[in-house]
Formats: structure tokens, C-alpha cells, sequence
């Protein structure tokens, strides 16, 4: 559920996500910050507070990981503007987009029909529901927020909509540059974020798990390297 930061990545945010084509604006980022406000107003008036907000591009990671699968039916949490769902879509996947934002659903509806592809969207607070599954990939990236909530939670029920042989796909910040509002936070391992899963190992395997440096761009043009964490689970079977 973080707004993603100006790092040339592709959204994510919990309750509700992509690559920023610029810096989040001061509105954008007070509205996520309005405790006065629930969780899809807050989502909601962090799209509207500007026009299109990430670049459209799929995540790398998100490519390394699934271009290898066979295509079957994937959820992509936090969808955003449908960078993730679009590219997924293109190359064969069914697709479900889930966001919490009816602005960032509208996005992604109309990214897709720009590239041809077709996509469901669903309304969703992820703490309250989430879409039928099965499915052979799900995706959640940068599902980091502001607002409180038990995520881990969340992922856990995530991947119990795997089918056999299923993949999780996991991606959090796991550092901030000097210019990211999430400047000064802590940040879970890769190896904390797959323990606090606590999926049975019996019916879950770890694929991945990992923490890769990438180069990111500020939105005044400073560089910095920044840590991304990774978890890729397979359901058994």
C-alpha cells in the first residue's frame, strides 16, 4: 500500500500501487496522511489529487519473475494504473486487478484497452475481502501504506487463493533514498518478511528470497541506490 516513491518503480499500495512519471504531489501525499479519513477516501484522493501518476511500465522484478511461467489466471494486489496488469495481460495471463481506488481501477481499465488487452478490475479493502480464486500467480508489490493494518494478514489469505504450484510474488522497499518520504523508517528483511508470512511449510516453498540494489531516480533528478526485498512462494502440489 505505499505510494511508490520516484524510484522508476510500479506501484503498490496495501489496501488497494507502479513506476512514478513524477513525484507525488503535496496533496497526494497529505490526503494518505488524513487520519480523518477511511481507507478508499484516502486511496481515492491520493489518484485524483493529479492525473496519471506512474509510468505504465511493468516492475522488472515482476518480469524476471513471471516471464518463465506458464500463463494461467493472476491477481495483481494493489494494482494501481495497471502497469503489472497490462503487461501480465499481454502475454496471456487472466488477469484480475484489485484496488481499493475507483480512480486507480478507471486507470487501469483504460491502460488496458490503450494496449489491446483485457482485464477484470474489482473493488476491494483487501482487510475486508479479497477475489475468488484459484490463481497461478499473485502479485503484490510495494503493498506498503501509511495506513495501519495487518498485511501480513492479508498476504497469508493471498496465498491460500494459489492453486498447486501457484506463485506469490512479493516486493517491498526495503530502503528509502534521502529524498523518500519514507526516509528514516525500518525496513524488514527479505528473510523477516518471508518468516512473518508464517505460511506451513508443509503446503508453501521458498522460491526467493532475497534483497536486490537497483538505482533510483529522484524527482529532481538525484540518483541514489536503493534495496528492494523480495519473497517468491510456491504453493506445493
Amino acid at each position: 500500500m505505499s505510494a511508490r516513491e520516484h524510484d522508476q518503480h510500479e506501484h503498490g499500495h496495501g489496501h488497494g500501487g507502479q513506476q512514478r512519471a513524477a513525484g507525488t504531489t503535496d496533496a497526494g501525499r497529505a490526503v494518505l496522511e488524513d487520519d480523518a479519513l477511511g481507507v478508499e477516501e484516502r486511496w481515492e484522493g491520493f489518484y485524483v489529487a493529479r492525473g496519471r501518476i506512474w509510468s505504465g511500465r511493468p516492475n522488472a522484478l515482476l518480469v524476471e519473475v513471471a516471464e518463465p511461467l506458464t500463463p494461467g489466471r493472476a491477481l495483481d494486489l494493489g494494482c494501481g494504473e495497471g502497469g503489472d496488469s497490462v503487461w501480465l495481460a499481454a502475454r496471456g495471463w487472466a488477469v484480475t486487478s484489485v484496488d481499493v481506488a475507483p480512480t486507480a481501477l478507471a486507470r487501469t481499465r483504460e491502460a488496458a484497452a490503450a494496449a489491446g488487452v483485457e482485464v477484470t478490475t474489482e473493488q476491494h479493502d483487501l482487510e475486508r475481502s479479497l477475489p475468488e480464486g484459484p490463481f497461478d500467480l499473485v502479485s503484490a508489490f510495494f503493498l506498503q501504506s501509511p495506513v495501519a493494518w495487518d498485511r501480513a494478514a492479508v498476504l497469508r489469505r493471498a496465498a491460500g487463493l494459489l492453486a498447486p504450484g501457484g506463485h506469490l510474488v512479493l516486493v517491498d522497499h526495503g530502503s528509502a533514498p534521502s529524498w523518500s518520504w519514507h526516509g528514516g523508517h525500518d525496513f524488514p528483511t527479505a528473510q523477516e518478511l518471508h518468516d512473518g508470512l508464517a505460511l506451513p511449510p508443509e503446503e508453501f516453498e521458498a522460491v526467493r528470497v532475497d534483497a536486490p540494489v537497483r538505482e533510483a531516480t529522484g524527482p529532481e533528478g538525484q540518483v541514489g541506490e536503493v534495496t528492494d526485498t523480495v519473497v517468491v512462494v510456491r504453493r506445493r502440489g
